[in-house]
């Protein structure tokens, strides 16, 4: 419910943020927040369920991603301003609860994000340069890699402290290390091809258990390889600062996609070319294994260097982002007020960060393992995505002023049917997915009701989100 009584005032001399952002710019800020975690952590769990052709749920996956950016994009073009899918929701239902779900949802899956890549990190530093933290016997499920991850998390948790503006001219060096990592195992792929090294038959043969159709398989391991697809929709919240939005914003995402797509398609054929699929689901360093069988020589700790930067730079951008949608919740009043402190020097949301470097730390202790961690965040992101394509349908009623990008309305039904079919049980989703998910959304539907009845006890309401205040942005360093 919003105080109509009171309603709230932009101030008229606030300024507008500079369009700065052009093409080029925006297709490397989009290749660069999909580009990351997913592929390098990931690629061995897809091949464990499915064998050579890990290229098929990635494929799978990279369509479903596709046809909700074409409800992403109607939406940017139609509000062209710093958004996200939970101001979309408020805008098409109006319930404060369903937004503040939506946007905690969206906060859970960039902590799980980020404790995927906490998770990565400590493997592959342990991997490449021969600490010793894992064991044989158990895997990487030590207390050695589990603290190494804790001592990720709070640099990270430091630096988003210590205040790190977004930047956009800094996305494109993340992004070319990233997509550096990603490029020599494409070349050491294609080289070891060439020169009639590795099994290329690999990639047509699916491994399923006797008397069990592929189909099934397929799409347990979409679920989890859709977490490699994910980032795309935070080039939404880059609106106010891309020059001519309605008229660039389409054909570069979707440039972006098709351009990753590739990217992962080409890695999952290079990865299962050049090692057994059973061999590339063991552990957590499946690209590691892959430059180590096509070029014995290439030091291993260079590119264990580049996948920790990419997986670094992931974890950053989610803790940043889930911090600043808890700041901006709990200045809607739909979270406790406390966890919207400023820091008096740092000017950062202090407690904000500490609340969500806490339930990363609880993730990376009490869960621990990619799959679990990645496939959660790729559940909740689905459930987000199945919400934003009805909410596409919704507004059309709503009529703006400009022209605007329109979604052929077959895609966003369609893409609400395939989202909310991916986030079931009957997918073969593993269960612990729920529980993390649902642990979380309870955390947050906890403080929810403390914060109604505080409301209440002092004549505070909710507000209605803004275009600033709910997009994962503010004024904030």
């Amino acid at each position: 419910m919003t105080d109509t009584t009171a309603p709230r005032k932009a101030p008229a001399a606030e300024p507008t943020l500079h369009r700065a952002i052009g093409p080029w710019l925006l297709l490397l800020f989009i290749v660069g927040d999909i580009l990351g975690t997913g592929i390098y952590a990931l690629t061995g769990q897809v091949a464990k369920q499915v064998g050579g052709v890990v290229w098929l749920p990635f494929l799978i996956a990279f369509v479903v991603a596709l046809i909700t950016a074409f409800s992403y994009l109607e939406l940017v073009t139609k509000y062209p301003r710093a958004a996200g899918a939970a101001l979309y929701t408020h805008k098409a239902f109006g319930i404060h609860f369903v937004t503040f779900l939506v946007a905690f949802a969206v906060m859970s899956s960039g902590i799980t994000s980020a404790s995927t890549a906490s998770r990565a990190f400590s493997v592959n530093l342990d991997a490449a340069f021969g600490l010793g933290l894992g064991d044989p016997a158990v895997g990487n499920n030590t207390w050695g890699i589990m603290w190494l991850g804790l001592l990720f998390m709070a640099i990270v948790a430091a630096i988003n402290f210590r205040g790190v503006g977004e930047s956009v001219k800094v996305n494109i060096v993340l992004t070319c290390v990233e997509l550096s990592g990603l490029l020599i195992v494409i070349f050491i792929g294609l080289w070891a091809i060439g020169a009639g090294q590795g099994d290329v038959s690999r990639v047509t043969q699916f491994h399923t258990p006797e008397g069990v159709s592929a189909v099934w398989p397929v799409i347990a391991a979409t679920t989890l390889a859709f977490f490699a697809m994910v980032g795309f929709e935070d080039a939404v919240n880059m609106a106010e600062e891309t020059k001519d939005p309605v008229r660039i914003f389409p054909k570069i995402l979707l440039i972006g996609l098709l351009a990753t797509a590739l990217i992962y398609m080409l890695v999952s054929i290079s990865a299962v070319t050049l090692v057994e699929p059973a061999a590339l689901g063991e552990g957590e360093t499946p690209l590691l294994k892959v430059v180590e069988a096509g070029a014995p020589n290439f030091p291993l700790g260079i590119f264990a260097f580049i996948t920790m930067f990419a997986v670094a730079n992931t974890a950053l951008i989610n803790m940043l982002m889930a911090s600043r949608l808890i700041y901006g919740m709990s200045r809607e009043h739909v979270l406790p007020a406390v966890l919207g402190k400023v820091h008096p020097t740092r000017r950062t949301p202090y407690l904000a960060i500490l609340f969500t470097t806490l339930l990363a730390f609880g993730l990376i202790t009490f869960v621990g393992g990619v799959p679990q961690l990645g496939g959660t965040t790729a559940l909740l992101l689905l459930c987000v995505f199945t919400v934003v394509n009805v909410a596409v349908l919704v507004l059309r009623k709503d009529r703006v002023e400009h022209a605007h990008f329109k979604a052929p309305t077959i895609l966003p039904i369609v893409g609400a049917i395939a989202c909310g079919f991916l986030t079931g049980p009957w997918t073969g989703r593993n269960p612990e997915q729920y529980k993390i998910a649902g642990v979380l959304l309870a955390i947050g539907v906890v403080l929810w009701v403390v914060t109604v009845f505080v409301n209440r006890a002092t004549g505070q309401k909710p507000l209605d989100p803004t275009m600033e205040d709910i997009g994962g942005k503010s004024t904030i360093n």
